[in-house]
């Protein structure tokens, strides 16, 4: 093989084991043991008869060996089998199980566990720093490949879930007021759909799948979250005074329309322009206007 020659990792596959019902290995193992009694009572009466003696020592054998098997499986538990390092199957049958005595059996919960991230400080599309914490239910799906594709599974997804997490915050901006851009905060299914697909896609390898994910925590690092305050608050003046001046020059405009049509004054350039100054002074003020009572006239 030559140096630059990779070797690519072994996928295994999770496949059923042969197992037995461990209530019927108990009936046996009963049997032995009165198989056994019976013996060592036809040892005493007989002093030592060669029958009696072999009975009761197969069936004290026997019974060893049945004993050694028994293993038992809760709801949502498997079991991989392996004889000699090699793995035979896993069970998923609940209750009192039997195998091999000779053949190892590694449980694995296959359970939903929900596992709650660090705060993690990542960089945003626009380069500010942000913190995000997440919360994540996942589960094994293939004993086989959790137990050997991966070294330690449950550490493998703490991992995958911080680089996942960093991935998919530096894709998006923190916010955005001109609503244009998805955004993590404002966005919260839209990026935990995206979260969840980068979690599965990063955990596919270890046998494992995402049943729910979304966050816990965001927001602005602490160095800049003071500055980044300031500028939402200016941003949202800004946008809330564009609001309000759109909304005072539309109804401005259908003022002197209604005017002009109903014939109840005519306005010259200079009345017209005098009658907006004072409706947008009205309209976009941020105090009541007091009524001032005009006894003369423009032009003098």
């Amino acid at each position: 093989m030559s140096t630059g020659d990779v070797i690519a990792l072994k996928a295994s596959t999770e496949r059923s084991a042969g197992t037995t019902s461990g209530y019927l290995m108990l009936f046996l193992l009963l049997l032995c043991i009165v198989m056994g009694g019976f013996g060592f009572l036809g040892l005493i009466r007989t002093h030592g008869e060669g029958l009696f003696l072999w009975t009761t020592l197969g069936a004290s054998l026997l019974a060893v060996l049945i004993l050694s098997g028994f293993f038992m499986l809760q709801p949502n538990q498997a079991a991989a089998i392996t004889l000699f390092g090699d793995y035979r199957g896993t069970d998923r049958s609940t209750g009192l199980r039997w195998v091999w005595p000779w053949m190892a059996r590694k449980k694995v919960s296959v359970r939903a566990v929900n596992f709650i991230s660090d705060r993690i400080k990542v960089n945003d599309l626009r380069g500010n720093p942000i913190e995000i914490a997440a919360q994540i239910v996942w589960r094994v799906v293939d004993t086989a490949q959790a137990l050997f594709d991966v070294d330690d599974y449950k550490e493998f997804v703490k991992v995958q879930v911080e680089a996942a997490i960093r991935t998919v915050g530096s894709r998006y901006p923190y916010d955005d007021f001109e609503h244009k851009e998805i955004t993590l905060r404002g966005n919260h299914d839209e990026v935990g759909v995206e979260l969840r697909k980068e979690l599965i896609a990063r955990l596919a390898v270890a046998g494992i799948t995402i049943d729910e994910c979304g966050f816990t925590h965001l927001a602005y690092a602490t160095e800049i979250a003071g500055a980044m305050l300031r500028r939402q608050q200016a941003q949202a003046v800004v946008a809330a005074r564009r609001t309000l001046v759109d909304g005072a020059v539309g109804m401005v405009e259908m003022a002197l329309d209604a005017l002009s049509e109903k014939n109840v004054v005519h306005l010259d350039d200079e009345r017209r322009a005098a009658m907006v100054s004072n409706l947008m002074v009205v309209l976009c003020g941020e105090r009541d206007t007091q009524p001032v009572v005009n006894t003369g006239t423009l032009y003098t």
